[in-house]
């Protein structure tokens, strides 16, 4: 016969193991969505950024930087869509440019740099808040190792943010020359209306 000690820690570790699967699982669910949403956002053409992979997949911004699946296929299909961006003829490039887009793009790259501040924020005050009790808990290896990833992810968020940054420039420029080509194009049919003779 067991002894209820025995009984008591198969009992724990069977919980342990349940639980083990279970966080298995969901990690396995949860990428399967973040990889898909890299796919649909490529097909699509709509920008990638871990922040819209985060939503469309209905996960955190923590997982999609910390699985290294997820966030190589986020970091290659923004490679990937900056080489098409390239690769674009400027003809091609002219014929799809228009204030109203130009406008579209600006605002939502601003938006998305509101998302990366917010989410770079939050980032910050977990690591403040969490901190002190995680060091309870952890030896110096797995600190140190932890520090590294928070260390990256902030990099990672600072780059982002740079890059969105440069993109709202860019885009207001662009606006701004666009703006400029259609008052003068609009002059100038004004001009060549007024030059043609009455009948």
């Amino acid at each position: 016969m067991k002894s209820p000690a025995a009984s008591g820690s198969n009992d724990r570790n069977s919980r342990v193991e349940r639980l083990r699967a279970s966080r298995a699982k969901d990690s396995e669910d949860k990428t399967k969505r973040a990889l898909d949403a890299v796919d649909v956002l490529l097909r699509s053409g709509r920008r990638i950024t871990v922040s819209q992979v985060a939503r469309d997949a209905e996960v955190s911004t923590w997982f999609v930087y910390n699985q290294p699946q997820v966030h190589q296929a986020v970091q290659d299909g923004i490679t990937a869509q900056r080489e098409q961006v390239r690769h674009v003829s400027p003809s091609a490039e002219a014929q799809r440019v228009s204030p109203a887009g130009l406008r579209t793009d600006l605002a939502l790259a601003r938006e998305e740099i509101k998302d990366l501040k917010k989410e770079r924020d939050r980032l910050r005050n977990r690591v403040r808040l969490s901190l002190g009790t995680e060091l309870d808990g952890v030896n110096h290896s797995e600190l140190i190792q932890r520090v590294q990833q928070l260390e990256q992810r902030n990099t990672d968020l600072d780059k982002e943010l740079s890059v969105a940054r440069d993109r709202v420039t860019s885009l207001e420029e662009r606006l701004r020359e666009t703006e400029d080509d259609l008052t003068a194009a609009r002059a100038g049919l004004r001009r060549a209306m007024r030059a043609v003779p009455s009948p």
